[in-house]
């Protein structure tokens, strides 16, 4: 005998799709809503990850900040120290030569000159004396001329004295120099 079904299989079928439908769309959804919190979180994630280390960069850069102050004060303070340093070598350096100076004063002054006072302001040298004759004090700028520690004489005042036989009186002003070193003289 043939098998005849007379319920509704249609209708049963088409419940059947509708529910598979319903449970797919569920799923999808459920998949979707999964997806969606999955990448919120895993951003969030990153963005709290990257705000750390903007933080522990920021904590790292005011550290450096206050280390560049530092330094800042500490080159002021080299600067300071290496201005005093080249002071006092130079103050170092000067030193033997008012010795040299005053033994070339007593050098290059000729018989007949009598020198009555020495004034220095920095290197220029003013020098006050009597001479027996205005010949004797062009030999002493001859002198100091040709000497190393003094240069460039020259004669500001000569006059007579009244009363007095052959003498006058002089004042000339000069420069203070360093001799040249070997060194020197070959460059």
């Amino acid at each position: 005998m043939a098998n005849i079904n007379l319920l509704p299989w249609r209708e049963e079928l088409r419940k059947e799709k509708t529910r598979q439908f319903t449970s797919m769309i569920g799923i999808s959804v459920i998949l979707t809503v999964s997806v969606l919190v999955l990448i919120h979180v895993t951003i969030s994630g990153q963005i709290s990850h990257q705000q750390k280390r903007n933080k522990i960069l920021q904590d790292e850069i005011s550290l450096l900040d206050v280390a560049l102050k530092e330094i800042e004060g500490l080159e002021e303070t080299k600067e300071k120290l290496l201005s005093r340093m080249d002071i006092i070598q130079s103050l170092q350096q000067k030193r033997p030569q008012i010795v040299h100076l005053f033994d070339e004063i007593v050098r290059t002054v000729p018989e007949g000159i009598f020198l009555t006072g020495i004034k220095q302001s920095g290197a220029v040298i003013n020098i006050n004396g009597v001479a027996e004759s205005n010949g004797r004090v062009s030999a002493y700028m001859r002198n100091i001329d040709g000497s190393d520690w003094m240069a460039t004489p020259k004669l500001s005042v000569i006059e007579s004295k009244k009363g007095t036989l052959r003498s006058s009186e002089f004042g000339l002003t000069t420069s203070q120099s360093t001799p040249k070193t070997g060194e020197e003289e070959e460059g």
